[in-house]
């Protein structure tokens, strides 16, 4: 494909975008039927983006611009297998992960749904092993305590999840707690072994290549840490590790016993692979038959994806707004609002989901590109964060789309009346919030009338014309979070997908790990001396400061 900028579509959008010039949304508001034509159904989700700086002829052009990419041959390419990671020469099947169990996809000859669920059957029966009490550490007590250690998507995905999906632990089993260590300097794994009992905890190790450095250096320490305590590292390494990784042969290695590991393959980016066996905490929290679940409603989505018109598809519609932001109306910032606290972690994974993968300034010809792609992205649980940067959003100089996120219902397994009824006030006055601070974003001062006496201030005006999209699922269970999440991989994909560059390799991150360990080295240095040739002035001086405060200290 040649650059999307060079498109006959493009140009039209370039076009329509200043011939809406400042057109306000308060304006095109005033259509009646302006929901119905820009909000869209899917098994208990709902799109709706008639808060965007939308038309009826922008969506035609944006779909044009959808065709006019190839985007239905490329949702096929991606759905059944082919190499579309081109850098890496593999495809990218995260979406294979959540077949049912009965399907075939056969890829290079392979049926490998067949890996897939035998990867499941041996995660179900650890999980069932440990529900159970019957797994047991070196002193004979069984594990009450499980930390997974990762980082990246071995550790973003997990605890996203986990923490939404806490009320959904199975009953009449052995509980378990989970916990997360993700950073290099230790500090998390160091505040959860204060608390763990050696004899009762048990450690996941994730890591693809089962070197990544981060979770390399916390697994030693763990390891080094139960050694201390139990003695016998060959009983620690067999009783108190679990390893998931793409790589059989380093976890031998490392001393992960053979029938403790589980496998995931190459063509799951880490980013995309909580649906693999990196999901073993999740199953740990919500048990095998919810996190089936999970895979069922992400594979209802992929369903969605590649069977819907291009006007009726959720992602693609939801990602067609995102480039009309982007790369025509020049809005480069994207916040993402749940109002849920159960989706506390959600905006953090889809920072990673969105940025690492689209954060991209080559195409897949290796050209660079002259147009905007992915977006500075963050955002906060939507209650919390009007406290803090709605500010912001209301009354800065910055233009930033946002993607408002709720649960119609909540609450409602709770048996005591009364209880219930407060709680289920509070989440209606959370749902008031969510879309009273929509819709004020969409209309400034117009969303509240006012006297024809009133003159406010200048720093009591609201501007408005701030695009958003909302988000609503009937409520948030196993299979809608599945669907949610799978509803933004395949936004990332199409994105991707139109901006002619690959999601699925992550080349940005690797060199600054890699100068990294020569860093290190620098730092280990006994004379305090720091080769000039090896730094710049700044590094160097840096350098030099640790290491005369070290030998001071």
């Amino acid at each position: 494909m040649s650059r999307p900028s060079n498109l006959a579509s493009w140009y039209a959008l370039q076009q329509e975008a200043k011939q809406m010039g400042d057109r306000h949304l308060r304006e095109m508001s005033n259509n009646d039927q302006r929901y119905q034509e820009l909000s869209r159904h899917f098994d208990g989700l709902l799109l709706d983006l008639s808060k965007q700086r939308i038309e009826p002829l922008t969506l035609q052009l944006l779909l044009q611009l959808a065709e006019e990419c190839q985007l239905s041959t490329k949702i096929n390419d991606l759905l059944t297998g082919q190499p579309i990671n081109l850098s890496e020469k593999r495809p990218a099947l995260h979406t294979a992960l959540r077949l049912p169990a009965n399907e075939e996809l056969w890829v290079d000859g392979q049926d490998i749904n067949l890996g897939i669920q035998a990867s499941l059957d041996k995660m179900q029966q650890l999980v069932e092993k440990i529900h159970a009490g019957q797994w047991r550490g070196v002193t004979g007590l069984p594990v009450t305590h499980v930390v997974n250690l990762g980082v990246g998507g071995s550790d973003l995905g997990p605890l996203m999840v986990c923490h939404a999906l806490a009320d959904f632990k199975p009953k009449n089993i052995s509980p378990v707690k989970i916990q997360f260590a993700s950073t290099i300097d230790g500090s998390q794994l160091a505040e959860s072994l204060k608390e763990l009992n050696p004899a009762t905890t048990l450690f996941i190790f994730s890591s693809k290549s089962f070197s990544t450095i981060d979770t390399l250096t916390n697994a030693k320490t763990a390891r080094h840490w139960l050694v201390d305590k139990l003695g016998n590292e060959e009983l620690v390494l067999k009783q108190h590790f679990i390893g998931v990784s793409g790589s059989t042969e380093k976890m031998t290695q490392w001393g992960i016993a053979e029938e403790n590991q589980l496998l995931f393959w190459d063509w799951v980016g880490g980013r995309y692979s909580l649906w693999s066996a990196i999901g073993l905490p999740i199953a740990l929290q919500i048990g095998m038959q919810g996190f089936r679940q999970l895979l069922a409603g992400a594979h209802a989505l992929d369903q969605h994806f590649a069977t819907s018109r291009l006007i009726d598809n959720l992602p693609v519609l939801l990602a067609l707004s995102g480039i009309w932001n982007i790369n025509f109306l020049n809005i480069r910032a994207q916040a993402i609002l749940p109002y849920d606290g159960r989706l506390k972690y959600f905006p953090d994974y889809l920072t990673q989901l969105e940025m690492e993968s689209n954060g991209k300034s080559t195409s897949l010809k290796g050209e660079a590109v002259d147009y905007a792609t992915c977006p500075v992205l963050w955002g906060e649980l939507g209650p919390n964060a009007q406290h803090a940067f709605y500010q912001l959003l209301h009354q800065g100089t910055e233009a930033v789309n946002c993607d408002f996120i709720a649960p119609v219902h909540r609450y409602h397994e709770i048996e005591d009346p009364e209880a219930r009824k407060k709680f289920q006030d509070q989440h209606r006055l959370s749902l008031a919030n969510c879309f009273a601070q929509s819709r004020l974003l969409m209309l400034g001062d117009a969303a509240v009338p006012k006297l024809e006496s009133d003159q406010p201030m200048p720093h009591l005006l609201y501007r408005g014309n701030q695009p958003s999209s909302t988000l609503l699922i009937d409520e948030l269970t196993p299979y809608s979070l599945g669907q949610l999440i799978a509803l933004y991989e395949h936004k990332v994909f199409v994105q991707a997908a139109i901006w002619n560059i690959n999601p699925f390799d992550q080349w940005g991150v690797e060199l600054g790990k890699k100068i990294a360990l020569a860093t290190e080295q620098a730092l280990l240095a006994e004379d305090q001396q720091v080769n000039p040739e090896a730094f710049d002035p700044s590094t160097s001086g840096l350098l030099k400061h640790c290491l005369t405060t070290i030998k001071q200290s």
